[in-house]
């Protein structure tokens, strides 16, 4: 606390003694106030409070209320305020009183940091149910010691350069060139220098522009981060002592001298200002030297920095270097972009993007890459097709390639010729918004060959190589039966070929023989099934019942389609069967040879016209009338051949084709199925009706 209670040992005493307790600190602030305060205060009293606050601080007084016995000059009681013994102020009476001395509302200030109050009364108190004495509070207030008067007794200033007032002191500094003494007070010249590290700043030599009064030997040492090169730009008032000669300033005895690493140093001196010197370095040292004879008033000078440059990166063919600026420096950085349908390539490997950015040591921090053309690959192998290249190298960008397909046994899927442009994105694209992949689709029906004069089976003569490309052959354990190609894995034939007592044959008991006239050729090898599908609706245990006769074998392998295999067309939906129309029937079945019939070892064919339902039907009701197996005719059939006989197909033949020509095409319009003798008079052929099966065998191969 800043003041201390006093003890009173008897209400009446003349003193009463008072003490600090011990160990107390001076407060910041206080109240005091006179005894018994707000009642009166009592007679024949003297005590003192000493208040006081932290070093450096003034005590301000300030009275909330005082009514002390009023008396000419205070001679009863009083209220006696002192500073080291000095009386600032005596006190009584009240605010409104004629006599005595009230201080009002006006604060008394102590010219130091501690205050002394003394209350005295006498031993009467005419007015004590009035005079109940007096209350105070205390604070301390910041002295500005730095705006005080020089002290009187001669000793100077408080600081000789800088003074900065703090809280409840001061503190002493000294201008540039100059540094503080040991009394904290005073300011002598140094160079003491350093390392300066700042973007800029100014220098200047000690006393600056003023000579120093004794010798000086200083160093300053700029440096800045590494990337950076400091320029240094002196002042137009330079001026160090030299000794001139005919070659210019000698710096014998005074001198500022520069040093730049990896370079001579230079040593400046006389009265003229080196201006800007750039020294393309981050580190630069100064050394100034006098000695204590001569005049040299020094130097000053702003030093800045600049980021350092790189070089010009160049260009880079096919691609583009951003951004373009007038110069590149320390941090700044470039992208590279290839043109479009070229990629970023570096030492050999290709790179997703690229940046470069210049260093602290003026390079790049990596070299420029190449842009270098894509290239989309070998365009996708189409098969049973080939590529064409029509413009363009090596697959690269904008190459265009056309496909085709082997003809004459393929065609391009929609007819129409395709090209493909090497794009920037590295594929293949189509010039057609329809065609986004090449198909080769097999030729049907079109052999390369045709047949001039159509002869007979029973009786007739060979087929020629390649005129009925799509006769097959079967073996099913020993026998012998027909087919033809209608797709790459499919074979179509008569059901009872492949399955007898109603016994379907196993897909190993099957060995299929294609693009052959002759059975005995030495280049005959079979092909294996796959899976076999006969017509569910084929019931026929008795053999009288061939309605449905029809099924498809499956190959293990797909065919390519040449000369000699080739797939016969499948009706269109709309396709008819117009009595007289020629038909093309062909197999590896009995044939007659000087009368003798015999299974023929070469592919025969006949010619034959399509036979009118009501005749057909007219000539088995009379076959069944003399004979007892005669199977039954259903719309599923149509039939085939001359009333006057001579031309059929005869066994052997069973599950060939039947083949109409329209519009160049050669279509499958039946499956030679069964019939009443081979070739007899009155008789014919009777043929699976396959129009009836488009759905059924389009289902089976598409499901499996």
């Amino acid at each position: 606390m800043g003041w201390t209670s006093c003890i009173i040992w008897f209400l009446y005493v003349s003193v009463s003694e008072c003490w600090r307790l011990p160990g107390s600190e001076p407060l910041m602030h206080g109240e005091v106030k006179s005894p018994e305060y707000p009642r009166p205060y009592p007679p024949n009293l003297q005590q003192q409070w000493d208040l006081s606050v932290p070093e450096g601080y003034q005590l301000r007084l300030t009275f909330t209320h005082l009514d002390i016995e009023a008396s000419a000059g205070c001679h009863y009681d009083a209220l006696t305020v002192l500073y080291d013994e000095k009386v600032l102020g005596k006190f009584c009476g009240h605010e409104n009183s004629a006599d005595g001395h009230h201080p009002g509302n006006q604060p008394i200030l102590s010219p130091g940091n501690r205050l002394t109050l003394i209350l005295q009364t006498d031993d009467s108190n005419p007015e004590r149910h009035q005079n109940v004495g007096f209350l105070a509070q205390y604070q301390a207030k910041d002295i500005d010691e730095c705006s005080a008067p020089e002290p009187e007794d001669g000793s100077g200033p408080l600081c000789s350069q800088i003074c900065l007032n703090t809280l409840g002191s001061y503190l002493c500094s000294c201008h540039h060139g100059f540094e503080l003494r040991s009394d904290q007070r005073s300011c002598v010249l140094s160079c003491r220098g350093g390392i300066f590290d700042e973007p800029e700043g100014y220098l200047s030599s000690p006393g600056y522009p003023n000579a120093p009064t004794h010798a000086v030997s200083c160093q300053y040492i700029i440096s800045v981060e590494s990337g950076f090169t400091v320029s240094l730009n002196f002042t137009d008032n330079f001026n160090i002592e030299s000794v001139d000669t005919q070659q210019g300033p000698n710096c014998l005895h005074h001198w500022l001298q520069v040093t730049i690493p990896d370079r001579e140093p230079m040593k400046l001196c006389g009265g003229k200002s080196p201006g800007l010197i750039v020294t393309n370095s981050n580190t630069v040292t100064l050394d100034y030297h006098t000695d204590n004879d001569g005049m040299s008033n020094g130097w000053s000078l702003d030093y800045s920095t600049h980021r350092v440059k790189c070089p010009y990166p160049g260009n880079v063919a096919k691609g583009r270097v951003t951004p373009v600026l007038a110069e590149y420096l320390y941090r700044d950085y470039i992208f590279v972009r290839c043109d479009q349908g070229y990629k970023l390539m570096m030492d050999g490997q290709e790179m997703e993007s690229f940046s470069t950015m210049c260093q602290s040591n003026g390079q790049w921090h990596l070299p420029l890459p190449e842009c270098h053309i894509i290239d989309c690959g070998e365009p996708k192998p189409l098969l049973n097709g080939g590529v064409t290249f029509l413009s363009g190298f090596q697959n690269q960008y904008r190459s265009v390639v056309q496909y085709h397909c082997n003809e004459p046994f393929y065609s391009l899927l929609g007819g129409v010729n395709v090209s493909f442009t090497c794009e920037a994105d590295r594929r293949w694209r189509s010039n057609s918004d329809i065609v986004v992949s090449p198909t080769c689709i097999p030729v049907c029906g079109q052999p390369t060959k045709l047949i001039r004069a159509y002869q007979r089976v029973i009786g007739g003569s060979k087929a020629p190589d390649n005129t009925i490309p799509w006769q097959t052959l079967l073996s099913i354990d020993g026998q012998r039966g027909g087919g033809m190609v209608i797709a790459d894995r499919w074979i179509m034939t008569a059901a009872h070929v492949l399955k007898h007592n109603g016994i379907s044959a196993s897909n190993e008991s099957v060995r299929i023989y294609m693009g052959l006239t002759d059975v005995k050729a030495p280049s005959l090898s079979p092909v294996s099934a796959a899976s076999i599908h006969i017509h569910p609706g084929y019931n026929n245990l008795h053999g009288l019942d061939y309605n449905n006769d029809i099924a498809l074998i499956k190959l293990q392998d797909p065919i390519t389609f040449n000369s000699s295999i080739m797939p016969i067309c499948l009706p269109a939906e709309d396709a008819t069967y117009v009595t007289g129309m020629m038909g093309l029937v062909s197999g590896f079945g009995i044939t007659e040879i000087d009368n003798r019939r015999i299974l023929s070892n070469q592919l025969n064919y006949v010619q034959l016209p399509v036979v009118e339902q009501g005749p057909c039907s007219d000539s088995i009701t009379l076959a069944k009338k003399t004979r007892d197996s005669v199977p039954s005719l259903t719309n599923n059939m149509f039939c085939a051949g001359v009333p006057e006989g001579g031309k059929d197909s005869c066994q052997g033949d069973s599950g060939g084709p039947f083949a109409l020509r329209d519009d160049g095409r050669f279509w499958a319009a039946g499956i030679v199925s069964w019939g009443v003798d081979c070739g007899h008079r009155g008789t014919y052929g009777v043929y699976t009706k396959v129009t009836n099966y488009l759905d059924w065998i389009n289902k089976t191969m598409q499901e499996n």
